[in-house]
C-alpha cells in the first residue's frame, strides 16, 4: 500500500522544493532553472519571488542575467509569460506550442477569421522583421497593415505571437525600470535554434522535483498540455508513489525532500503571480478551507499572497504610505507580529518610501 501523505506533509514537501522553508544560497540563475521558470507577466514579480527564496538576493543580479541574455521573459507554461533560463526557453517553447495553437483557435475575436488565412507567409515576414530589431506591438501591426492590407493587422500580430516565441527584451523587466513591450524571436535574441529533440519526460521529472508530490491532474494544470497520464505512466519506474488523504495517487522523484509535517514554515510574501499557488489542480495543501471565503475578497489584480505556517492567510500590496496586508480574522498576535516584521523587510527590499505595514482584517 502507498504511504498516505497528509495535507500538511504535502505542504511542507512542496515548500521545501520551492525554497520557502528557509532561504537558499544558490544563485538566481540556478534557482530559476530549478523552479522551471517563474511566472512573470508582471515584470517585477520574479524579483519578489526570488527575494522570498534566496539569502542575500540582489535585484541587480537578475537584471544582469536579463541583459546578458542568460534568462528571458517568454510565453511558455499555460501560455503565460515566464522568466526562464535561455536553455529552458529553447527547450520548453517547442513542447508547449500546442497550448498556444489551442489559444489561437479559441480566440473570441481572431480565431475564426484566421482559420481561412494562410499564415505561412505572414510568419515568414514577421520572423524576418523581428530579426532586424525588436518591435513594439504598434510597430508590428503597422508593418502588417502595409504588407497585408486585406487582412486584420491585429489578428496577424496575435497569430504571430502564438506561433513564434516572442521574447520581451530589456529594458522591460529590469529592476527599477518600466518600458514598453518590445519583442523579437527567441532564436534571434539568443542566437541559437530551439532544442532539436525536446523531451517532455525530463520536464515532467523536473516538475515533480520542484512541485511534488503531485498528481497527473496537477501536472496538467501546470503545463496545460494533454496526454500527461501517458507521460507519467511511462515515467512510473523512475518515480515513487503516495496517496493523499482522499486516496488520489501522487507521484514524486525518489530523492526529493519530504520533511516532517512538524517542520516550521516561516512567513513568506509571494508576488501577485507565483507558480507555487498556480501549479496544482488541487491547491488544498496551501489553503485552509475555513479561510477561502475571506481570502476570495482580497484576491484581486495587484495583490500578492501571504503565507503563515505554510498556508495562505492574507494578501498584500505596496501602497504610497507603506505595505498593506489584508488577513483572515483571528490570527494569533504572534502570527501578526511575524507578518508585520517580514512585511517591513519586503517594503525595504522594494525600496518603498515607507516601510510601515498596515494590517487589515478581512471579514469572513
Amino acid at each position: 500500500m502507498d504511504e498516505v501523505l497528509s495535507g500538511r506533509a504535502l505542504n511542507r514537501a512542496t515548500l521545501a522544493r520551492q525554497l520557502l522553508l528557509e532561504r537558499d544560497r544558490r544563485t538566481p540563475l540556478a534557482t530559476v532553472e530549478h523552479l522551471v521558470g517563474m511566472q512573470a507577466q508582471v515584470p517585477h514579480n520574479p524579483y519578489t519571488g526570488l527575494w522570498s527564496r534566496l539569502e542575500g538576493f540582489r535585484p541587480e543580479s537578475l537584471s544582469e542575467l536579463l541583459e546578458r541574455r542568460e534568462v528571458v521573459r517568454v510565453g511558455v507554461m499555460r501560455g503565460t509569460i515566464h522568466l526562464v533560463t535561455a536553455d529552458d526557453c529553447l527547450l520548453l517553447r517547442p513542447l508547449v506550442q500546442p497550448v498556444f495553437e489551442a489559444q489561437l483557435r479559441r480566440h473570441p475575436e481572431h480565431g475564426a477569421a484566421l482559420r481561412v488565412v494562410d499564415l505561412a507567409p505572414v510568419i515568414t515576414f514577421a520572423r524576418a522583421l523581428l530579426a532586424e530589431k525588436p518591435r513594439s506591438g504598434t510597430e508590428l501591426r503597422a508593418s502588417f497593415a502595409e504588407r497585408f492590407p486585406d487582412l486584420s493587422p491585429a489578428a496577424l500580430a496575435h497569430a504571430c505571437q502564438m506561433n513564434l516565441a516572442f521574447v520581451q527584451v530589456p529594458p522591460r523587466g529590469l529592476w527599477g525600470r518600466s518600458a514598453q513591450v518590445r519583442s523579437t524571436t527567441a532564436e534571434s535574441w539568443l542566437g541559437r535554434p530551439f532544442a532539436a529533440d525536446p523531451s517532455i519526460d525530463s520536464v515532467v521529472l523536473r516538475y515533480f522535483a520542484a512541485f511534488g508530490p503531485a498528481s497527473v491532474a496537477d501536472v496538467t494544470t501546470w503545463c496545460r498540455l494533454t496526454g500527461m497520464r501517458a507521460v507519467v505512466e511511462r515515467l512510473r519506474p523512475q518515480l515513487v508513489t503516495f496517496r493523499d488523504e482522499r486516496g488520489r495517487e501522487l507521484f514524486d522523484v525518489p530523492d526529493a525532500p519530504r520533511p516532517s509535517e512538524d517542520t516550521p514554515a516561516p512567513v513568506r510574501f509571494l508576488p501577485e503571480y507565483d507558480n507555487l499557488v498556480l501549479s496544482h489542480d488541487d491547491r488544498s495543501r496551501f489553503f485552509d478551507q475555513a479561510h477561502r471565503a475571506a481570502l476570495a475578497q482580497g484576491w484581486t489584480i495587484g495583490w500578492g499572497s501571504v503565507l503563515h505556517d505554510g498556508v495562505a492567510v492574507g494578501v498584500w500590496r505596496l501602497e504610497p504610505d507603506g505595505l498593506v496586508v489584508r488577513h483572515v480574522e483571528r490570527l494569533p498576535k504572534k502570527a501578526l507580529a511575524a507578518i508585520a516584521a517580514e512585511g517591513r523587510r519586503l517594503a525595504r527590499f522594494l525600496e518603498a518610501e515607507s516601510s510601515d505595514v498596515r494590517l487589515v482584517a478581512l471579514s469572513p
